[in-house]
This record gives structure tokens, C-alpha cells and sequence, in this order.
């Protein structure tokens, strides 16, 4: 695993050891960083679910000016600290050891502005997309103008659930073997209340 372009192009990335945490795969990333060249520069990036950090690294190594990442696990924090150490990108990186609803559930407390770009990839084993994307919604993390990407085995990341469905615009599904990525945004009506 590696950043595929930009100020830390071909830094290799260390991995947690196990099948705790899926990295994402080369091809995907590729793809999603494709789709977001142009949205890059200076883009206040959130990587929830974060793993190994490789998500909101490439978008600092291609000009976002923060990368937020955040994830449950000790192990996790650990290895994202030293890749953002080896890729020379710390300064620009907010490293939360949270769980995502603890974190959603701050945010708006931190007097935080909503994020420019939102990467969501959580464990498919435990069918938490619905729940993720209904916290997302009442958290004040996004708006209207955020773009926010959906990382899946399915492309129903609402679970049927229509209520929350109905505060995002699906934009795009893209399908990359068994991956799915759901490009969103949050419908004006939701993202001001």
C-alpha cells in the first residue's frame, strides 16, 4: 500500500497486522481520487473509519490543507501516526482515537466548519452504513456542498432506511469488483436545520 501521487507519491504505508481493518484497494482509491482531483486544493478532508490513514494521506498529499481521521482503535491510531510521520504530513493531519458516533456526536461543539470531502468506509461486517450516515446527518460535519463517498459491499447503504435516504442526493455509484463507492451530498433542506 502506497500514495499513489503528489508531495508523498510512492511512500509505502504500513498496515495493522490481521483482518481487523480492510484497507482500501489501490484501484479504488485510485478511482475515488480521480473523481476529486479538482476538489482537492485546500479541501478540509474527513477519513472516518480511518485504518491505516492511506484515504485522508493521499488527499493531503494532493493539497487538502487537514486531513481528520478518525478510528476506534488504539492499534489503528498508532499506525496512522507513524504514516503520516513517514509521509512528512503530521502537521496537516487531526488524529482522533474515537468511536465515529462519539466523534459526530462532538463535532459541532468543536466550532468546527463542516468538511469539504467526507470518506466513509467502516467495517462491512458490522452493516453500520445506515446508522453512519443518519449520525453524519445530524452532526454538522456536512452540507450541502460537501462531497461525502461511501465505501461498500452494497450499494443500499441506507439499509431501506427511507427517512434517512431522503436527507442525501446519491450523485454517482461506482462499482469496482465487489466494492461499491456511493457519492452523496446532503440535500439543502437537511444541511440547515
Amino acid at each position: 500500500m502506497r500514495i499513489i501521487t503528489g508531495e508523498a507519491r510512492n511512500i509505502t504505508l504500513e498496515t495493522l497486522e490481521g483482518e481487523a481493518t480492510r484497507p482500501t484497494a489501490e484501484r479504488v482509491k485510485e478511482a475515488v481520487f480521480s473523481a476529486l482531483q479538482f476538489e482537492m486544493e485546500n479541501a478540509h478532508f474527513l477519513d472516518l473509519f480511518s485504518g491505516s490513514g492511506q484515504m485522508g494521506l493521499e488527499a493531503l498529499s494532493r493539497g487538502a490543507s487537514l486531513a481528520v481521521m478518525v478510528d476506534a482503535s488504539p492499534d489503528a491510531i498508532v499506525v496512522i501516526k507513524a504514516n503520516a510521520k513517514k509521509t512528512k504530513l503530521f502537521d496537516r493531519c487531526r488524529i482522533v482515537n474515537y468511536r465515529y458516533e462519539d466523534y459526530l456526536k462532538g463535532f459541532s461543539k468543536n466550532g468546527d466548519r463542516p468538511f469539504d470531502i467526507i470518506y466513509i468506509d467502516p467495517p462491512f461486517t458490522e452493516h453500520i452504513h445506515g446508522e453512519v450516515m443518519k449520525r453524519l446527518a445530524a452532526s454538522g460535519a456536512a452540507d450541502a456542498r460537501t462531497k461525502i463517498l461511501v465505501e461498500s459491499e452494497n450499494p443500499d447503504i441506507f439499509g431501506g432506511n427511507d427517512a434517512v435516504l431522503a436527507q442525501y442526493e446519491i450523485t454517482k455509484t461506482a462499482k469496482y469488483g465487489r466494492i461499491y463507492v456511493t457519492y452523496l451530498r446532503m440535500r439543502e433542506e437537511s444541511s440547515d436545520e
